[in-house]
């Protein structure tokens, strides 16, 4: 069984690499420069390596689809840690814009996010509205004269916030309306008086996330994205994109191979983790799931690269990688745990990680959600009739 991408391939595997070298890593070695990684990203648009989807009118590089070569790219930028040009509120805005932006809204914001110029948040999540989204209360009403929207109310758990400029944001426009009606998706400058931004402090002491207050913000009638009070629909696009993201492979891989690596450095009862033989057999455990994964995922992409059918497969990485990268996190902990030498530099990392990996069953949709979207839509169970629509 071949399981590569074949000899053809091979050629524009190292074109990229030799791409990536002639641009990465910076010249002044200033690897979190904002300005470096637009060159970076702008450099990839113009060669074909960076979002190859989106036409050129609007900033993208417009290439044929090629699922494969697009993996080829994703692999060469991971291992290289090159900029790969996604920010994550942008990676689900843009395809969002593309289905259902107008083509003023297509022609004016998707070319300065794709260069990272505009930075968006996420505005959907509320105290009373988290994996039941369809219940928040935060409200727009359309000025006297119909140019603009007023909003009021509050967003929590906005992912970087408070470094963003825009966020997309999902409000009710009519509140009489059923539950799943009436709410309407709409952009806002979060830059304008009006908006509060408090990061939230997590046990990692991170600040990732961020409750938002609006108090009378303004935003212009025509930033309202598809129909008003039928923004539940254009959420599910987003949604949708948001989840295919977080089911990546790449990240599992490179967290494995970091984990293998601490086993080789940490010692454990005396000796390297590694030689331990519950660490080794959980060890095997992690990588036999891993490559389920992988291959699965390689599985898929060929039906796709044939136009076959995926089936359910595609409603089911999320969940299964958010298991396994708590799995990982955990072992990670477990052998950290018994080094008390020291606790500093990679091996605090892993403490958190392992605390990170908690909050990805809720993350991008809880895993219980996922599990009732994979019965209902995969498996073709009913459903409970006490649910509202799922997102």
């Amino acid at each position: 069984m071949e399981l590569g991408f074949g000899s053809a391939f091979d050629a524009f595997r190292e074109e990229v690499r030799e791409f990536i070298k002639g641009h990465w890593p910076p010249a002044d070695g200033n690897f979190k420069s904002h300005e470096n990684e637009r060159a970076f990203v702008v450099a990839a648009i113009e060669r074909g390596y960076m979002h190859r989807s989106i036409p050129k009118a609007y900033g993208g590089s417009e290439q044929p689809s090629d699922i494969v070569k697009a993996e080829i790219i994703r692999e060469e930028l991971t291992k290289a840690r090159a900029p790969s040009g996604r920010i994550p509120g942008n990676g689900l805005v843009v395809p969002t814009l593309l289905e259902w932006g107008t083509e003023e809204q297509k022609q004016k914001w998707i070319a300065p996010t794709l260069r990272g110029d505009i930075v968006w948040a996420q505005g959907f999540s509320e105290p009373n509205a988290g994996s039941d989204l369809a219940s928040l209360r935060t409200r727009a009403e359309l000025s006297a004269d119909g140019s603009k929207w007023i909003i009021n109310g509050q967003k929590i758990w906005t992912s970087h916030a408070h470094k963003a400029t825009h966020m997309f944001c999902l409000v009710r426009t009519e509140p009489d309306a059923a539950k799943h009606a009436g709410i309407s998706y709409i952009l806002v400058d979060i830059r304008q008086p009006g908006i509060t931004v408090r990061p939230l402090v997590q046990m990692t002491r991170q600040k990732e996330f961020s409750e938002v207050f609006f108090d009378n913000v303004e935003a212009p009638a025509d930033m309202l994205v598809g129909e008003r009070g039928k923004g539940w629909n254009v959420t599910r696009s987003t949604l949708k994109h948001e989840r295919s993201g977080i089911a990546t492979m790449t990240w599992s891989l490179s967290m494995f191979r970091d984990l293998v690596k601490l086993a080789r450095e940490v010692e454990y009862d005396g000796a390297p983790a590694i030689k331990n033989p519950r660490i080794r057999e959980e060890l095997a455990a992690i990588e036999g799931q891993l490559l389920s994964l992988t291959y699965s995922t390689y599985r898929a992409t060929s039906h796709d690269v044939h136009d076959r059918e995926i089936g359910a497969f595609q409603t089911m990485p999320k969940v299964y990688m958010t298991e396994l990268a708590g799995r990982i996190s955990k072992l990670a902990r477990d052998i950290v745990e018994n080094d008390f030498v020291d606790m500093g530099g990679e091996r605090l990392k892993w403490i958190e990680r392992f605390m990170i990996s908690l909050s990805m069953s809720i993350a991008g949709g809880t895993s219980n959600i996922q599990r009732n979207i994979i019965a209902e839509r995969s498996l073709g169970l009913p459903r409970d009739k006490t649910q509202g629509a799922p997102a």
